[in-house]
């Protein structure tokens, strides 16, 4: 099966050695970063609700964007995203094996990129999937990307011999993928806390889970999606009588 994660705002610019692969979408990223150049200060604040200081610090990201940058300029992203996803993925504690594995079947959706693969190599930035970044496709990226992502996550699926998707990206990023042109039986899991017998959402432990589940299938070789009801890491367990098709539940006691 195919895993899809969303990126993360904050980075872990740390040198890695290992070898980086080429993105798919690397003239999408080069296109898109040279349109985010040209925004001003005060355009990139409104287009991602930026202070002062995050403003200035993508502003010089997008001037130093490169159309062919050395590995010095360069992370594998599954090692260079550092947000909640990632504390539960844990991407640089699986083995080389692990790795190997992931690269083949976990994508993580990118407003820059497109689509990557965990060992892809992408320069420092900051580009929201529902930014409303205006191009020549359209008023924002997910005119931007139309069908690009579904056909790409097609294709891949393919040559890994998988119908299957598991969705551990959030609304925003799995928003860009077109449903119409996607050919993949879709598993939205989701994750929640149990506090005094009233299961819920928590923004912050749901993105951790999803990163979990995503090592779990890793680690667990998963290719049946019936492996992923055994999914109990950080106390999970999964909760028939709350799921629905494709929508797995997982529930754990509330984490104070």
């Amino acid at each position: 099966m195919l895993v899809v994660i969303s990126p993360a705002k904050r980075l872990d610019w740390a040198e890695r050695d290992v070898t980086a692969t080429d993105p798919a979408f690397q003239d999408d990223a080069i296109r898109l970063s040279k349109t985010a150049r040209n925004l001003t200060l005060g355009d990139l604040k409104k287009l991602m609700d930026l202070s002062d200081d995050l403003a200035r610090l993508n502003r010089d990201r997008y001037r130093a964007f490169s159309d062919d940058p050395g590995s010095d300029k360069t992370r594998p992203a599954a090692l260079a995203f550092a947000g909640d996803t990632y504390q539960g993925l844990e991407a640089v504690s699986l083995e080389a094996d692990e790795m190997a594995w992931a690269q083949d079947h976990l994508r993580i959706l990118s407003g820059l990129y497109g689509v990557l693969r965990p060992l892809d190599a992408i320069q420092a930035y900051r580009l929201e999937m529902g930014s409303r970044l205006k191009t020549r496709r359209g008023k924002n990226l997910y005119e931007y990307w139309r069908d690009q992502l579904s056909k790409a996550l097609n294709v891949q699926a393919a040559e890994v011999g998988s119908e299957t998707l598991v969705n551990c990206a959030s609304q925003e990023y799995f928003g860009a993928v077109d449903p119409k042109a996607l050919k993949l039986r879709t598993i939205t899991p989701v994750f929640m806390e149990d506090k005094a017998g009233s299961p819920k959402i928590v923004s912050f432990f749901a993105k951790k889970a999803r990163g979990a589940m995503a090592r779990f299938v890793i680690q667990h070789r998963l290719t049946d999606p019936k492996g992923l009801l055994d999914f109990d890491i950080g106390g999970y367990a999964y909760r028939p009588d709350l799921s629905e098709n494709d929508k797995p539940v997982f529930v754990r006691p509330y984490q104070a």
